[in-house]
């Protein structure tokens, strides 16, 4: 006979080992900063994207004479139609792969820039903080000698304006 509890034991001993071997892994800090750049990453794709498409292209286009470059490609073969079943025709699209070039330096030209000048802003704070250092905390003794060089500092003014008393 089968003894399914304990086979459902085991199983669920292995299951639950994976499931809290994977939160154990999620849980750590490069998991989460990792999903959150994928999830950035995406977002800026679809900016530069969209600077590429709809503001750089039309320039290239108007400097190559209104070429669109996601239309250029090479017929190997024309469509045919024989017997009233059409054969599309066979192209090399390398208009595509022009256009996915153009972005790709853009996409990475983006990402030098916005590096550079996170790394202009952070030297900045760096260096406004290396030129003025923290004063060091003082301490009772250093208060208590700053009070009795003040008392003696107001009893010597007084003496000098009060010299016979």
């Amino acid at each position: 006979m089968i003894d399914f509890m304990s086979m459902e034991r085991r199983v669920g001993n292995k299951i639950g080992g994976f499931f809290s071997e994977f939160w154990a892994f999620a849980a750590k800090g490069n998991a989460i900063q990792l999903a959150i750049g994928v999830v950035l990453g995406s977002s800026f794709g679809a900016i530069v994207n969209s600077l590429v498409n709809n503001i750089i292209t039309p320039f290239i286009s108007l400097l190559t004479g209104n070429v669109n470059f996601g239309a250029l490609g090479y017929t190997i073969r024309s469509a045919t139609t024989v017997n009233g079943t059409t054969t599309p025709a066979l192209v090399i699209g390398y208009g595509a792969l022009i256009q996915a070039t153009i972005n790709f330096l853009i996409v990475g030209l983006s990402i030098f820039l916005i590096f550079k000048l996170l790394q202009g802003v952070i030297k900045r704070f760096q260096h406004q903080e290396a030129q003025t250092p923290p004063s060091p905390p003082t301490s009772n003794e250093e208060k208590l000698l700053v009070e009795i060089r003040d008392i003696l500092k107001s009893q010597s003014q007084q003496k000098t304006k009060n010299p016979g008393a």
